[in-house]
């Protein structure tokens, strides 16, 4: 590569960091900023560096609770949808039936649906069973998007394992839930990572289905975040440091699955 080409790809890398980083950075410098500052000034650092909106998050259950339900039902969900989308995946990926690709195709159109046309059946079929404001209520309507997308992603990896290895172990006398859980699953954990990353970035960044079907109990930090605003105005400091916090959670979870990520890109499944 002559020198000309390594600055014009060095030069675009360094532009798109910047473009990438830079609502990051703004996000984590206004967190430490008091309002005055954030609505009177354009500075790239605090002049008056505080803790005050990190605290009010920490002390005020409002805030800290929407962190504590939203956890809870994006785990919820996470597990469900692994546990559902296991055996459909493999029954994708090992069995041929009829209508086997429509039926394929239509957890995908799933999917690909907008949540707000699920939104007042979910709404009337909550609210006659009283599961309106509810943990279980959110994880259950996120089902109807994370389901497909793990069938999707898991069926991918399965098709990849051979299928001698199934053949084999029923020779060997293993049972289907022993062989499933001890050699099988072991062989797909990838894919298992790569599939409970998405379901839990969905389900932890999805605000229409979770603002609608909760008000107090089980009220999410992405509602919580958009119901800042006062007798005396937007509370910009506030709503940064529940930014930064909100991206806790899916950094810390994209960290622990990084290389299964990039196992998924290579299999064309992500």
């Amino acid at each position: 590569m002559d020198k000309r080409g390594w600055a014009w790809r060095t030069g675009f890398l360094v532009l798109y960091l910047v473009f990438a980083i830079l609502p990051l950075y703004w996000m984590l410098n206004m967190s430490f900023k008091t309002n005055t500052e954030i609505v009177g000034s354009l500075t790239l650092w605090p002049r008056d560096f505080t803790f005050e909106h990190y605290l009010t998050i920490f002390t005020d259950s409002a805030w800290y609770s929407g962190y504590i339900n939203s956890l809870i039902y994006v785990v919820i969900n996470t597990l469900i949808s692994l546990a559902v989308a296991l055996p459909a995946a493999y029954a994708f990926s090992r069995y041929r039936f009829i209508g086997d690709k429509h039926v394929f195709f239509w957890l995908l159109t799933n999917r690909m649906t907008p949540p707000a046309v699920f939104l007042l059946p979910f709404f009337q079929l909550y609210s006659s069973l009283g599961l309106m404001d509810t943990h279980l209520a959110v994880a259950l309507a996120h089902l109807v998007f994370n389901v497909p997308l793990a069938v999707w992603i898991l069926e991918g990896f399965m098709s990849g394992v051979p299928r001698e290895i199934d053949e084999t172990a029923y020779v060997d006398g293993y049972s289907f839930p022993r062989f499933f859980l001890t050699i099988f699953l072991p062989l797909i954990k990838s894919g298992v990572g790569v599939a409970a990353f998405f379901c839990f970035m969905f389900s932890w960044v999805e605000l229409l289905l979770a603002r609608t079907l909760t008000s107090v109990n089980a009220k999410p930090i992405v509602a919580t975040m958009t119901r800042t605003v006062s007798a005396s105005g937007m509370d910009w400091g506030v709503l940064a440091a529940a930014g930064v916090l909100t991206i806790v959670p899916g950094g810390i979870v994209i960290w622990f699955v990084r290389h299964y990520i990039a196992k998924g890109f290579a299999m064309g499944r992500v």
